[in-house]
């Protein structure tokens, strides 16, 4: 029986095949332009890239893996390989670029381009994104990957948007803590979401949810009774944001309870 890692490997080496067969029938229903051509190098990629200057996208990414296979030692090859990710993005072909990319980046690590290649894993993962309220697997493997490129290549073209994404990464991954908080709180099982709450806090405290974790903190422990806790955790948010609506609300609640 197959691992689960070797199932996910058959289903993407699947998803690849059907992405390359319905491009190429696509071509050969369409314009026909799509054919093999044992042209010089240089001629493959011009033609290649006049399907991307063209908007067509999904054939673009097969001719340019039409480029590698008939030259696979040239350096066209390399920039080839490349583009084809850029390519089967373009097309949101998202899993299908990450393959692309990735085996770039397995075959030649040290190129110059590989904080691109980087760049482009992290756009198709972010591309994918789900609300809140879904698994944020693909939230994690983006900030990853930005990550990557800040560490690795500061200085690359693509770190101070990847230092962007990574803000914005984490407010999603916060925000899908204050979900399942809020969750928690309306199910009164106020000791799991001041758990979520807490996470926020700790994790996240850069991002846009943090003040609103503490009060939901505070009104957690108040539900609960414990005001010791409930009047520290008001403290915290009067100290750090004074001035946002949620120290507000948590002020005007300390002092219904006090009173």
């Amino acid at each position: 029986m197959l691992s689960g890692s070797a199932r996910l490997n058959c289903r993407m080496f699947l998803k690849v095949m059907i992405a390359v067969l319905a491009a190429t029938v696509l071509s050969a229903c369409g314009s026909g332009s799509l054919k093999y051509r044992d042209l010089p190098v240089d001629q493959l990629y011009i033609e290649a890239q006049k399907y991307i200057d063209a908007g067509q996208y999904g054939i673009a990414a097969v001719a340019f893996d039409e480029v590698e296979r008939q030259h696979p030692y040239s350096i066209w090859a390399r920039r080839a390989q490349l583009m084809s990710a850029y390519s089967f993005y373009m097309a949101n072909e998202y899993e299908t670029a990450i393959l692309s990319a990735g085996r770039f980046l397995s075959l030649h690590p040290g190129n110059k381009n590989a904080p691109y290649a980087h760049y482009l894993m992290g756009l198709s993962y972010y591309e994918q994104i789900a609300d809140v309220r879904r698994d944020q697997y693909n939230t994690e493997l983006a900030m990853a990957e930005f990550n990557q490129i800040v560490r690795l290549y500061p200085e690359s073209e693509y770190a101070e948007d990847a230092r962007v994404k990574i803000e914005l990464t984490l407010d999603h991954l916060a925000g899908k803590e204050m979900e399942i908080g809020r969750f928690y709180q309306t199910t009164e099982e106020f000791f799991a979401a001041i758990g979520r709450f807490n996470n926020v806090v700790l994790k996240f405290e850069t991002t846009s949810h943090a003040p609103e974790a503490l009060l939901r903190i505070t009104e957690s422990y108040l539900a609960l009774g414990i005001m010791l806790e409930a009047k520290k955790t008001a403290a915290v948010l009067a100290l750090n944001y004074p001035d946002s609506e949620w120290n507000k609300y948590s002020t005007d609640l300390m002092r219904k309870h006090v009173n």
